[in-house]
C-alpha cells in the first residue's frame, strides 16, 4: 500500500518520517539525527504529524551524494548554510571538488607472489616488504600485494633486472620522497598566498568568484606539474655533465700517474 500522502488540487507529494526515510533509503534514526543538525529544513505540521515534501527528499539525496564524495557533515551544513544566505551552492562545491581532487593519475596493479618471486627472487625479504608497506606503496594480501602505481611497479622491476639492488630501490624512493613533499609544499603555500587567499577569510565569496576560482586551479594545476618535471629534468642535466667531467678528471689523474 502507497503511504506517500498525494492531497488535492496543486499541493505536492508529501512523506511521513518513515516514508521520507524510506524513499532516501536512510533510516529514520538518521534522518532524525540531520533535523537535529539542521541538516533538513522543518517539516510542515498538521497537528501531531510532521508531513515532508519533495524538496526534503531533494535535500536528503544531496546530503547522501556529498558523503560519497568525502564531504564531512560539519562541511555539509556549512554548504547548506551557504545556500540559505543566498551564496552559490553549486559554485562552492565545485570549488572543493578541484582543490581536493586527485593530482595523480596512477593505475594501481595486483602482483601474486610467484610473480613476485619472479622478479625480485631472493631480495623479497621482509625487511624490503617493511619499507615498501612503510612508505605507502603496496598494502598486504593472502595471495599477494596491491601497488598503489604501476608505473612505479614497472620501474621498480625493470630497476632491479638491470642490476640495482632492490633495497637501493626503496632507500632511493624514501629519499627521493622527501624532497618531494617540500616540494608539494612550496606549490602549496604559492597557490594558498596567491591563488586562494580569499578563501582564508570569514567574508563570504562575492557571486561568481567560487567558479572563477575553480577555473584557475583548474588552469595551475598543469603548470605546477610542468615546471616541477622542467626543473628536475634542468637538475639531472646539471648533475649528469658535473658528475661526467668529475669521472674524465679522475681519468686523466690516473692517467698521468701510469
Amino acid at each position: 500500500m502507497d503511504k506517500v500522502r498525494a492531497a488535492a488540487g496543486d499541493r505536492k507529494r508529501e512523506y511521513r518520517v518513515e516514508e521520507l526515510a524510506e524513499a532516501a533509503g536512510i533510516t529514520t534514526r538518521t534522518l532524525r539525527f540531520y533535523r537535529e543538525r539542521k541538516l533538513l529544513q522543518p517539516p510542515r505540521k498538521e497537528g501531531r504529524i510532521a508531513w515532508y515534501g519533495e524538496e526534503h527528499l531533494a535535500r536528503l539525496r544531496m546530503i547522501g551524494e556529498l558523503l560519497e564524495r568525502g564531504h564531512t557533515l560539519g562541511g555539509i551544513a556549512e554548504l547548506i548554510g551557504a545556500g540559505e544566505s543566498g551564496r552559490d551552492v553549486a559554485g562552492l562545491i565545485g570549488l572543493e571538488a578541484a582543490i581536493v581532487a586527485p593530482w595523480s593519475d596512477e593505475t594501481p596493479v595486483r602482483l601474486d607472489w610467484e610473480e613476485l618471486r619472479s622478479a625480485f627472487g631472493d631480495q623479497l625479504t621482509e625487511e624490503n616488504t617493511a619499507e615498501a608497506i612503510a612508505q605507502g606503496y603496496i598494502s598486504i594480501e593472502d595471495d599477494g600485494i596491491t601497488h598503489v602505481s604501476r608505473r612505479l611497479m614497472d620501474a621498480t622491476t625493470e630497476l632491479v633486472a638491470e642490476g640495482v639492488p632492490l633495497a637501493a630501490v626503496l632507500d632511493a624512493s624514501r629519499r627521493t620522497g622527501e624532497y618531494v613533499d617540500a616540494i608539494a609544499e612550496i606549490f602549496i603555500e604559492v597557490v594558498s598566498e596567491h591563488l586562494l587567499s580569499a578563501l582564508s577569510g570569514d567574508a563570504p565569496l562575492p557571486p561568481g568568484e567560487a567558479a572563477r576560482l575553480t577555473e584557475r586551479i583548474l588552469r595551475v594545476r598543469p603548470l605546477a606539474r610542468t615546471v616541477a618535471d622542467a626543473q628536475f629534468t634542468l637538475a639531472m642535466d646539471r648533475r649528469v655533465r658535473a658528475e661526467y667531467a668529475e669521472l674524465l678528471r679522475q681519468r686523466r689523474e690516473h692517467g698521468s700517474e701510469a
